[in-house]
């Protein structure tokens, strides 16, 4: 019996191979490092993450070699090299990452890693900006799901405005089978331009994603899935949330901490997460835990935007604060003052849904593939909502002048205009 066992693991084994090698990046199939994200878990003016998919090769073969030289493909031209420090395997797909620490801000690094097969392609970073003067670009939506051709369409998008960085809210897959991230994280390579740009995410999870361990394991994030980060020497910091954990308790302490002891010097506050407080879609569910535990907190220390996804619809809110009063709706008045913007509902491949349950303080909202285009700087913030089906015949953004739409950006103009502007 225990032999047949054996034998019927090997088996499982090599049809598990056979399967991975049938949807692999071309890159994979020979071994070499491929399948490429980078992300941001601190300060992005002098570190990064990098993550790419390891198939076959020995771990003590593996290197990353960078510079702000670019020397192509030559690994010994170039300067600093660092091994992996972290390894991971989630349903047979097994990765692998490296933290860059003490880079320079405002700066290009290129890179390339290599292990027992060969070389990975040439990519390159920039670090952010670590000066408040600075001005930003952010591309973010969410749930991505099973529609891969507007998902393409989005991750096309994203190589051509060259964003500083991509606000992810969850839902990348929509039953999380080795076969559909591999196609994700296919697919996402799409978001790195052909001269080898790459863009980093800040990944939420979201609730097709079953545990926390997963964006651990494909993304490094922490394994609480909840974190924040600086940008721009305090221009922003942004809240990545987990609503799809415990919402009151830990993540709501470290969360009011946080807010206190460090988001207070930031000139702007964003939070990311994945259900809406309030979504615009009668079948979805109230968000009353995030409601909760949340809104308050996030008028009390001043908020500015919040990103939500879920609901696959398309809403910006006028500025709104939490309130029972006589004229509220669903726990909210407008306060055009003080109040916080809520945007979203995630259509990054979903499938569509009717935007069916408006409220009396929502601007605008639709029903299309889209994500929102965020331009940052210390006197006010400027969000579009881009519509992204005809990805293929827009132009590509000058990477020294980003924030001017390239030929045919489609973006979305409502009734109440195409910019949201908060100062």
């Amino acid at each position: 019996m225990n032999h047949h066992k054996v034998i019927f693991h090997k088996l499982l084994l090599i049809f598990s191979l056979i399967f991975l090698n049938s949807c692999f990046d071309p890159e994979l199939e020979h071994g070499v490092p491929g399948q490429f994200r980078a992300m941001l878990k601190s300060d992005p003016a002098t570190t990064i993450v990098l993550g790419w998919n390891r198939f076959q090769s020995n771990k003590d073969d593996d290197m990353v070699f960078f510079d702000t030289v670019d020397h192509g493909e030559d690994s010994s031209a170039y300067a600093y090299q660092v091994k992996p420090q972290f390894y991971s395997e989630y349903k047979k797909i097994p990765s692998a990452f490296v933290e860059l620490r003490n880079l320079t801000p405002s700066t290009r690094y290129y890179f390339l890693v290599q292990n027992s097969f060969g070389n990975s392609k040439r990519y390159f970073f920039e670090t952010l900006p670590a000066e408040r003067s600075a001005k930003l670009s952010i591309i973010a939506g969410g749930d991505s799901r099973n529609n891969r051709e507007p998902r393409k369409a989005a991750n096309l998008l994203v190589s051509k405005l060259k964003p500083h960085f991509v606000l992810f809210g969850g839902d990348m897959t929509s039953r999380g089978t080795a076969k559909q991230w591999w196609q994700w994280l296919d697919d996402w390579q799409l978001t790195i331009g052909s001269d080898g740009r790459i863009t980093p995410v800040v990944a939420t999870r979201g609730n097709h994603e079953k545990s926390n361990d997963i964006l651990h394991k494909l993304f490094w994030l922490p394994t609480s899935n909840y974190y924040a980060i600086d940008v721009a020497g305090g221009l922003a910091r942004i809240y990545t949330l987990n609503s799809e954990s415990s919402i009151g308790g830990d993540q709501t302490n470290w969360l009011v901490n946080d807010l206190e002891q460090k988001g207070k010097n930031a000139r702007w506050l964003f939070a990311q997460y994945h259900k809406p407080m309030r979504p615009h879609v009668k079948r979805k569910k109230e968000g009353t835990n995030q409601y909760v535990h949340w809104s308050n907190v996030f008028f009390d220390h001043g908020m500015d935007l919040v990103f939500e996804s879920d609901s696959h619809s398309v809403k910006t809110t006028w500025p709104v604060r939490p309130s029972t009063r006589y004229d509220s709706e669903e726990g909210f008045v407008r306060d055009n003052r003080l109040g916080t913007v809520y945007v979203g509902e995630g259509c990054w491949g979903a499938p569509l849904r009717d935007n069916d349950d408006n409220k009396s303080w929502t601007r605008d909202s639709g029903s299309f593939n889209q994500f929102k285009w965020v331009h940052v700087d210390s006197s006010k913030v400027e969000l579009r909502t881009i519509k992204v089906d005809n990805a293929a015949q827009v132009g590509s953004v000058d990477i020294n002048d980003r924030f001017n739409a390239p030929e045919n950006l489609e973006v979305w103009t409502p009734s109440n205009g195409e910019v949201v502007t908060i100062k």
